[in-house]
């Protein structure tokens, strides 16, 4: 089994324990487009107590990847995922955390 292949399934069991359906497909597509970041311990996750964190993941990936404009929608987009994930799960897994706002905001035809 590849390195990616064991990041997918460590991922997918940590939807199926916190309870989340997801697409396999595209969630691949998704942690796919994150290239190396995946396999650093720091990159890997998403912190939603650093405000420059999230300030990152709105501006590199929600503004810039999904070309979604209105600041208002994207922090809300933000926050109902870091609540979906759990505000006391420390392994909000940035694949994970991606391809949830890209379901929230039905961005599935950019991957």
């Amino acid at each position: 089994m590849s390195k990616f292949d064991e990041k997918l399934a460590q991922y997918s069991a940590e939807f199926k324990k916190l309870g989340i359906g997801f697409d396999a497909a595209l969630f691949e597509k998704v942690t796919k487009g994150l290239g190396p970041s995946i396999y650093n311990k720091d990159s890997e996750t998403v912190s939603c107590t650093q405000d420059s964190e999230l300030a990152t993941v709105k501006n590199n990936f929600c503004m810039k990847k999904l070309a979604i404009t209105d600041e208002k929608k994207v922090d809300a987009a933000i926050k109902n995922v870091c609540e979906k994930l759990g505000t006391s799960n420390k392994n909000k897994y940035r694949a994970m955390f991606y391809y949830l706002l890209v379901k929230e905001f039905g961005a599935e035809g950019k991957y």
